[in-house]
Parts: structure tokens; sequence; C-alpha cells
């Protein structure tokens, strides 16, 4: 089986990566949210539901976004070589707090996470990460409209 890898081909492929990480993003983000109001509540069946509904659609998210970092790993790897200079630091700041972010998820899958201190380090990571993901993905909203478009011609 050969793979074709012409240019428009590869950037087919980022395009569907970034389009399906933006509905995981919503509903991970959402089901976050959901497990920590749910946690503030007596019913631990609902809490387990929620948790159940966020870890999943975090390892799906997850699953993407090593594509896209894949799919970007050149930036990355000018990024460790020249260091920041003219880099987008909000990108940088946002892998940061993914990394920080998935870590501490991590952990979660193995403690108590209910009121703890780590859960409540990863809910806060998670909102300002969410809203450094919202700036993210808005500034480059025209180009992922314009790889609709064009697909469509």
């Amino acid at each position: 089986m050969q793979i074709n890898l012409t240019k428009d081909n590869i950037m087919k492929r980022i395009f569907i990566i970034d389009w399906t990480l933006i509905p995981l993003f919503l509903f991970t983000a959402y089901t976050g949210i959901e497990l920590h109001v749910a946690g503030h509540g007596s019913n631990h069946e609902l809490w387990h539901n929620w948790a159940v509904f966020h870890v999943l659609a975090s390892l799906l998210f997850l699953v993407i976004i090593v594509f896209h970092f894949a799919t970007h790993w050149r930036w990355y790897k000018g990024l460790i070589n020249k260091g920041i200079g003219n880099k987008s630091k909000v990108t940088v700041v946002l892998s940061v707090l993914f990394l920080f972010e998935t870590i501490s998820g991590i952990v979660l899958l193995f403690v108590d996470g209910v009121s703890s201190q780590i859960g409540l380090l990863h809910y806060g990571i998670g909102l300002i990460m969410s809203v450094i993901a919202i700036g993210h993905t808005l500034k480059r909203f025209p180009i992922l409209r314009k790889s609709v478009k064009s697909r469509r011609h």
C-alpha cells in the first residue's frame, strides 16, 4: 500500500485533524465543567457518569492532538533548536499548559479526584487553557474556513 503525500494531500489531512479538534475540544471542556459541577453535588452516580464522559472525550482529544502536533512538528523542532524568537508565544503557552493538563489528568486517573488539590489544579489549568485555546482557534479560523471553501470547488 502506497500513501500519496503530495502537498495538497498533506494539507487536506492537516485540515481534517484541525477541524476534528474543534468539536472534541468543546466536548472535553463541557464534560470537564459538568464533572466539576457534579463534584459539588451529592449524586455520586452523576459524577461518575460525567467522569467517564470526560475521560473518553479527553482520550479522543489527546489522540487527535498527537496528530496535530505531528503535523506541526517542524514548528516545534524550530522552537527547540532556535528558541522562541518570533514564534507565537500564545501557542507556546498553550502547549505547556496542555502538557501540565495532560499530566494532571493522568494523575487523576489514579487518585480520588473529587475536590482534591490535583483535581482543582486540573480544573483551573483546564479553564485557563480553554480560554487560550479559543483564542488560538479563532486566530486560525479564517484559514480553516478557507480550507472548506477550497475543497468545495
